[in-house]
């Protein structure tokens, strides 16, 4: 049967720009005007009304008249506008102005090979692009592909320095400033105004592109408002201003709800830190006096073995918040061990096609909670727990975790089918296992779908699975890829790949086909999609009667003889 949230109803969601919750709210009225952005790299400051008047400008440049130097989006459904960077002011800027000139955009990993690239802008289908000066080539041989529809013109530098020729989004702001041209209000949205696109694996394949919009924004805002006013009594120290170091990428949906969506709920200093790097990481905490850490279980276990870890004050820290893959509970205790001792280590269960997160762990002191429990709905979302057969398990029981509301996505951007494999009726279903309580508490089970999670970003099977069958000289007849252990944690899996040789294969031989794989999936994948299980040369991949491939049986086999090889080290 559903179960539901403990908190108390939402109040009525507006059917509004998601912009109207972020900026303009009567509270706002009586903040201080606060430093809110630090961006370490330049040492570039801006308080909350600096901020403001910066995306109100931006919001011309983009949706201002050709006439008046601006770009002319009208967020009339023609354009969908690419975002390819890494962490920056710049980054923050342009996606709150799209917002607000209701134009959608899709979030490109700053990663992406050209492989990647080229599959990103055609299931998006992108009409333009703003990417960092130092990713540019990248973009420039991506649209080379015949089923890439972007030219040259339509490629802007969003942060770096300028390439001779090639506008800026800076340059364009610049120029609606020297012009005085007026500046853009907040257009109209409804609930359904696609806000943006997210690359997400889902359930399988390759990366799809998940529909956030203005409602599943607006109502994810509504979520957080009511479980801060509840938690309040309860916060201690952390009811002060936090400040926050911002190191998780913002085209990945938890970084981009921590320091963007929802930076200006709540009056806090954001670090914006370019990227991960472990010796600059514990500098920022000790240099600004970080009370909040928003990061990932290899992040984590980056930090707990590093040797500056000893030496680094951390006494300014009061919460660490870990999400995107699952915390193992030693190595939350081994973190917790670096702390003082009222601070607090939490984990966070989310995923992109519930916008952010369906569960919560409600603030020390309001519930007396098992500590392995992943948290309780968030206000205004209804779950299930589902048997392989379509009923709902009973107390206890694991299956698979459905979910409905409000903050549930749309689908997938033109994927009808995965639409209907992951969409039922109203429902999301997440491929992940939960049981759920008499008191409506909710425990991991496992994970059912094939996906994977490495340094907290998922990894497709089938995708790595696609480039091994794309090898120019068709050395495989057959793949299939698993996790297996090795990964940084007990709980985390690499990816390995089993593979049975073609005709050409045989002749080149198993050895060298392993080498040639190996350096051609290393030259079309992110590093952290690599095979570091390794790839082995099988007879046949076992598969049922239906065709499916059985990949535990290929991972039971393969942990046997790991097992048995380290018993005798």
């Amino acid at each position: 049967m559903p179960i539901h949230s403990l908190y108390p109803p939402l109040p009525p969601v507006p059917d509004a720009n998601v912009v109207h919750t972020m900026f303009g709210r009567p509270d706002q009225a009586e903040w201080p005007d606060y430093t809110i952005h630090v961006e370490e790299k330049t040492g570039r400051k801006r308080t909350y009304k600096h901020f403001l008047k910066q995306v109100e400008l931006g919001a011309t440049a983009l949706g201002a008249k050709l006439s008046h130097g601006g770009l002319g989006l009208n967020g009339d459904g023609d354009e969908m506008i690419g975002l390819m960077g890494d962490n920056s002011l710049e980054y923050i800027d342009i996606i709150l102005s799209l917002l607000m000139v209701t134009t959608p955009f899709a979030l490109i990993s700053a990663y992406s090979t050209r492989f990647e690239l080229v599959h990103a802008l055609k299931v998006t289908k992108v009409t333009r692009v703003f990417v960092d000066a130092k990713l540019l080539d990248n973009v420039l041989a991506a649209i080379e592909d015949p089923d890439v529809h972007i030219t040259p013109d339509k490629i802007y530098i969003l942060s770096g320095q300028p390439v001779n020729g090639r506008k800026s989004f800076g340059q364009i702001v610049d120029l609606v400033m020297r012009n005085k041209v007026p500046l853009e209000p907040v257009r109209p949205a409804k609930k359904d105004t696609l806000a943006y696109l997210l690359m997400s694996s889902g359930t399988s394949g390759l990366p799809k592109a998940v529909m956030i919009t203005h409602g599943n924004d607006t109502f994810s805002h509504y979520q957080l408002t009511v479980i801060n006013q509840l938690a309040v009594p309860f916060l201690g120290p952390r009811a002060t201003m936090q400040i926050i170091v911002g190191v998780l990428p913002m085209f990945h949906t938890y970084g981009l709800h921590a320091y963007v969506l929802r930076a200006t709920l709540a009056p806090a200093t954001y670090v914006i830190l370019e990227k991960w790097n472990t010796v600059q990481y514990l500098k920022t905490i000790t240099k600004y006096r970080a009370t909040t850490l928003t990061l990932i279980p290899s992040a984590i276990h980056q930090l707990v073995n590093h040797p500056d870890i000893k030496t680094t004050d951390l006494s300014s820290v009061n919460i660490i918040i870990s999400g995107a893959a699952y915390l193992p509970p030693e190595l939350a205790a081994q973190m917790k061990s670096f702390l003082n001792e009222k601070s607090v280590v939490e984990q966070m269960y989310g995923l992109s096609e519930s916008t952010l997160v369906p569960f919560t762990r409600p603030t020390e002191g309001m519930l007396n909670m098992p500590a392995n429990t992943t948290g309780i709905l968030v206000p205004g979302l209804t779950a299930r727990i589902v048997r392989e057969d379509g009923t709902d398990a009973a107390t206890g029981e694991a299956g698979e975790l459905w979910l409905r509301g409000d903050n549930i996505v749309r689908g997938y951007w033109n994927n009808s089918q995965a639409n209907a494999n992951t969409f039922v009726d109203g429902w999301l279903r997440t491929g992940d296992r939960f049981s759920a309580d008499a008191k409506g508490y909710f425990f991991f089970a496992d994970r059912a779908k094939d996906t994977l999670k490495v340094s907290g970003t998922q990894v497709s099977p089938m995708e790595i699975e696609d480039v091994l069958f794309a090898h120019p000289e068709k050395l495989i007849s057959d793949v299939s890829v698993a996790g297996v252990s090795g990964g940084r944690t007990d709980d985390e899996k690499v990816p390995r790949a089993w593979i049975v040789l073609s005709s050409s294969g045989q002749k080149k031989g198993p050895a060298a086909v392993i080498t040639a794989l190996e350096q051609w999936h290393r030259e079309s994948l992110s590093k952290y999609k690599w095979l570091r299980g390794g790839i082995e040369v099988v007879k046949e991949i076992p598969k049922t009667p239906t065709g499916k491939i059985m990949r535990r049986v290929l991972q039971e086999e393969y942990e046997r003889r790991a097992k048995k090889s380290w018993a005798k080290l």
